[in-house]
């Protein structure tokens, strides 16, 4: 089981992947560059890299649900 600390939020609008607020820098309302296809993917538990445009950060996501990406890293401090 992935801990909670592991997970970050995400909102879906239309068929666009928006990141409240970067865990790396803090820019807020991030628009990524996910996919529908990388997020079925991410959903179906195959691990997927999100590159975040505002600063470069990688986040290997291990599977993803309706709300949150869990990753292979702590993100909330």
């Amino acid at each position: 089981m992935i801990p909670f600390e592991n997970a970050w939020p995400y909102e879906r609008m239309y068929d666009d992947i928006y990141i409240q607020e970067c865990p790396y820098c803090g820019s807020e309302n991030v628009l990524t560059n996910m996919k529908q296809e990388m997020l079925e993917r991410a959903k179906e538990g195959i691990k997927t890299l999100l590159i975040m445009p505002c600063c470069n950060g990688r986040m290997t996501i291990l599977e993803a649900d309706d709300d949150y990406f869990w990753t292979n890293e702590s993100l909330r401090k």
